[in-house]
């Protein structure tokens, strides 16, 4: 009898409603008191809405032009990208003087118009000394301008070499005959003879067909052109060096002249 009333009490106290357990501690009670933040809480939908104190001193400092690490801007003149003083020195060949001092006027002067450099020649050094200026706007004005003139002194002519001053995607590339097969004596001078051609028709036919610059130097050879057409004109120098017949060169140049008409 005694293992029945037990058994009843047992059941008893599982059917009695049990007292609601908070999921909040008392710490963290007083912490939310002691905090400058204010909470709301809705029953309906839980949702917690959190109102920060420091909400319209950062609007009123954003209204007022002020970053938020509490510095003033920059001034415009102080975002410039154009370094001040900037000096380059290009050195010229000595037998590159000459064709300087004759076509100087139309060196410096698109330097000076359209980049806003400072340019001189230096007699001595055998050198153009350019220097960027409180008229130079663009970074790499500099850098052009030493282009350009780089350009002249291997040999291109001046008007090809302003090219490098109104286009953004002409480059320089140089090497020479060795680099391609080790040549010595008449072997040499035929590579050299199949490159240039009779009169130059060779050189002139790959310069139409590549649109480049080609300049034949002695051993040298600098090509003036994009990036594209440069490997064009390269492959086609580099198949006569090795004893191609020009008249397999001119086949495979006609062939990737087509292409590129229908490529653009």
């Amino acid at each position: 009898m005694a293992h029945k009333s037990h058994r009843h009490k047992a059941l008893q106290s599982q059917l009695e409603p049990q007292p609601a357990l908070s999921l909040v501690s008392t710490s963290t009670t007083k912490s939310k008191k002691q905090s400058t933040t204010s909470m709301d809480v809705d029953d309906d939908d839980n949702s917690v809405l959190i109102n920060s104190t420091s909400g319209p001193s950062t609007t009123a400092a954003g209204a007022a032009g002020g970053s938020s690490s509490g510095f003033a801007p920059l001034p415009a003149s102080s975002q410039s990208t154009v370094l001040k003083n900037e000096f380059r020195r290009i050195p010229i060949p000595a037998h590159r003087m000459t064709p300087l001092k004759r076509e100087w006027v139309n060196l410096y002067t698109p330097m000076v118009e359209m980049l806003g450099l400072q340019v001189r020649m230096n007699v001595q050094r055998r050198a153009v000394e350019l220097k960027t200026s409180g008229h130079t706007v663009d970074s790499g004005a500099i850098q052009k301008g030493a282009d350009f003139v780089k350009a002249f002194s291997l040999g291109f002519d001046v008007n090809d070499a302003l090219a490098l001053l109104r286009l953004d995607d002409l480059y320089l590339d140089s090497f020479e005959v060795k680099d391609v097969k080790t040549l010595h004596g008449d072997h040499l001078s035929r590579a050299i003879g199949r490159i240039a051609g009779e009169g130059g028709k060779v050189k002139f036919s790959i310069e139409n067909a590549s649109r480049t610059r080609i300049v034949l130097a002695d051993t040298h050879i600098h090509i003036l052109g994009s990036t594209q057409n440069i490997k064009i004109a390269r492959d086609a120098v580099v198949s006569l060096i090795l004893g191609s017949p020009p008249g397999k060169v001119y086949a495979h140049l006609k062939t990737v002249g087509a292409r590129m008409k229908q490529r653009f």
